[in-house]
């Protein structure tokens, strides 16, 4: 199933800011990797907004870099689905 335009743009933003604090940190993606226990090839995948993560990563990766990403995925009211 192809992604939105908009899906993608989540994937892309989430990549940039994963390479922002990787960079800040002067880590390598094999750094990055190792730290969160996930492959090279998956975090340079990650960072080109290739890779729709699991939750479980989010988390890992979260752990590695000592971030909290609760505030990044905000939800609006108007964009959930009613029952």
């Amino acid at each position: 199933m192809a992604r939105t335009p908009a899906e993608q743009a989540i994937l892309d933003a989430f990549g940039k800011y994963v390479r922002k604090l990787r960079k800040e940190r002067s880590w390598t993606q094999e750094i990055l990797a190792e730290h969160a226990r996930l492959s090279r090839t998956y975090i340079g995948g990650i960072e080109r907004g290739e890779r729709n993560l699991a939750i479980i990563n989010v988390n890992k990766l979260a752990r590695a870099l000592e971030e909290n990403f609760a505030g990044y995925f905000p939800c609006r009211a108007s964009q959930r689905r009613r029952r």
